[in-house]
């Protein structure tokens, strides 16, 4: 098997909402500015060139907005309503915050969307006002939206969290035309919510990644993984192996612009190289350092661990990429290693049986080499400043090297020679993300028994807890231990769909993962009024 794999009510029904409770990073790597405050309610010396003119607005009254929390994906967590007429855009409307500050450009964006102009303030009514209060509950993703007045405010401790209240705003306006009179409290239940792309097998262009970060943003999502290394192709332009390149491929600077997106989008890039299986296409310039079994036949993909110059090859990479994502993180891959997944490894590979031999002792065995060499990648990206992770699969029982216990595990299946139920891992302390094939992998063509999976399915059926097949985690599945997930498009069939295709096909799907992501309790909506206002919410 290959890896692939949304209240109406009348006024008077308003005080029956209050203190209702709906259903639901600065960026992950974005740099707080602990002590300032953003907040424009000060006169100001400065204002924007789109308008900045402080006298209170002499349009009429907007129509009051609809009553109950904003209708948005993924839903608020908490609103508490309260009696006035809550607030709409009017032409003279506002968004506010300092020209200098770090908050410009979350304000420059919601003008720009909202078709209003963006001042220094002060804030008057009618105006949307964005502000940073350092200190506040809830995390750097956290925000309260406060709609009193005419006047809407959002605050929050961190860039992040302002960013994630300009989305419940837009999302407000386009699904009910404004903000009900009360106050929002959200924030995310899981740090890590994202897509996973896999762009070796099948390019995509830098343009198309970009729409997918801008829908991922409005989702409120903040992690895109890219497997951007596998057999059918190396899709990163490489100066220290520009002979491992496939044609088809990102430059750099496609790259460095996809980085500067995704940052201003509170969005971190996971770059993966996934090793020491997975590795075809380094392999078809570097024949050298393919594995062979006992018989002489060469495995797909594998290169040989126990042939130091393997892991020169894969350094090499690791240290010229880790620049260029400057995010946390970095995947090390480490699943499929086809020397593991045989009934008998040291008999099926006594060149590697005996290597671990020499290096770890008698009792070693070929999945120790194996861990040896996951635990010197992670030391390799540790040292430039990483985050590792690595898929479940590539981690062992009963060894005498035991993995890295910092070393992220990401959980995609339970359906592998000798796999170990995720409770393995989170009884180890180890943390993890959640990528179940069962529900969360969208592999082109289908093939071994995969399905195009379903936003319904995910949305009335998983959780952050199901890590392998149906039935959650029995222990412990909080945040601090199952840190979050990812949809994942595998390319196994790579002319399966057009690009545009699978843009449309996990449309939904991203949807409902955004939604359980950020509050893993059972949905408030039906899934036909979900899907219905997933739609209206992209405007």
């Amino acid at each position: 098997m290959t890896r692939a794999s949304a209240v109406r009510g009348s006024v008077a029904a308003i005080a029956l909402l209050a203190t209702m409770t709906m259903m639901g990073c600065p960026r992950q790597d974005s740099g707080a500015r602990p002590g300032q405050d953003d907040s424009r309610s000060a006169p100001a010396s400065s204002a924007s060139s789109s308008g900045s003119s402080s006298s209170p607005s002499s349009s009429a009254a907007p129509a009051p907005a609809p009553p109950g929390p904003p209708r948005t994906v993924p839903a608020v967590r908490s609103f508490t309503a309260q009696g006035g007429a809550g607030w709409r855009p009017a032409p003279d409307a506002r968004v506010v915050a300092d020209p200098g500050g770090p908050l410009a450009d979350e304000g420059r964006r919601l003008a720009g969307e909202l078709k209003m102009s963006f001042a220094a303030g002060p804030a008057r009514p009618g105006d949307i006002e964005l502000a940073l209060r350092p200190g506040r509950d809830g995390g750097p993703e956290a925000y309260e939206l406060t709609t009193h007045d005419g006047r809407v405010t959002i605050a929050a401790q961190d860039e992040a969290g302002v960013f994630y209240g300009t989305r419940t705003v837009l999302q407000a306006v386009r699904t009910g035309g404004g903000l009900p009179e009360g106050v929002v409290r959200d924030s995310p239940d899981r740090p890590q919510r994202g897509l996973n792309l896999d762009t070796a097998r099948k390019h995509f262009t830098a343009r198309w990644i970009e729409d997918r970060l801008r829908e991922m943003a409005d989702l409120k999502l903040n992690q895109l993984g890219l497997h951007f290394s596998d057999d059918q192709g190396f899709r990163i332009e490489s100066e220290s192996h520009p002979e491992i390149v496939s044609a088809d491929h990102l430059t750099k600077d496609e790259v460095r612009h996809l980085v500067d997106v995704a940052s201003a989008l509170h969005i971190t890039l996971v770059p993966e190289i996934d090793s020491p299986g997975h590795l075809g296409a380094v392999i078809a310039a570097h024949p050298e350092l393919q594995l062979h079994d006992a018989s002489g036949t060469a495995i797909r993909g594998a290169v040989d661990i126990a042939n130091p110059e393997s892991a020169s090859i894969v350094d090499d990479l690791l240290r010229e990429y880790a620049p260029l994502f400057p995010g946390a993180w970095f995947h090390l891959g480490a699943d499929e290693y086809r020397a593991l997944t045989v009934k008998d490894p040291q008999a099926s590979y006594p060149g590697l049986a005996q290597a671990a031999r020499q290096k770890y002792g008698p009792r070693a065995r070929v999945q120790d080499l194996a861990t040896g060499w996951l635990n010197d990648r992670a030391a390799v990206v540790r040292a430039l400043g990483k985050k590792p992770k690595a898929w479940n699969d590539g981690f062992f029982r009963d060894g005498v090297v035991t993995a890295d216990k910092g070393i992220e595990v990401e959980y995609w299946t339970g359906k592998e020679i000798g796999a170990r139920d995720p409770q393995d891992y989170l009884n180890e302390g180890r943390p993890v993300v959640n990528l179940n094939d069962e529900y969360l992998y969208y592999v082109l063509g289908e093939p071994n028994d995969f399905h195009y999976p379903t936003g319904e399915r995910i949305y009335g059926q998983w959780s952050p807890a199901v890590l392998r097949g149906t039935r959650a985690a029995g222990g412990p599945t909080g945040p601090d231990r199952v840190l979050g997930g990812r949809l994942a498009i595998w390319c196994d069939r790579a002319a399966a769909q057009t690009p545009d295709q699978v843009a449309a096909g996990i449309r939904l799907p991203l949807a409902a993962v955004s939604q359980r992501l950020w509050d893993p309790r059972k949905p408030a909506l039906a899934w036909s009024d979900f899907s219905a206002l997933a739609g209206r919410v992209r405007g």
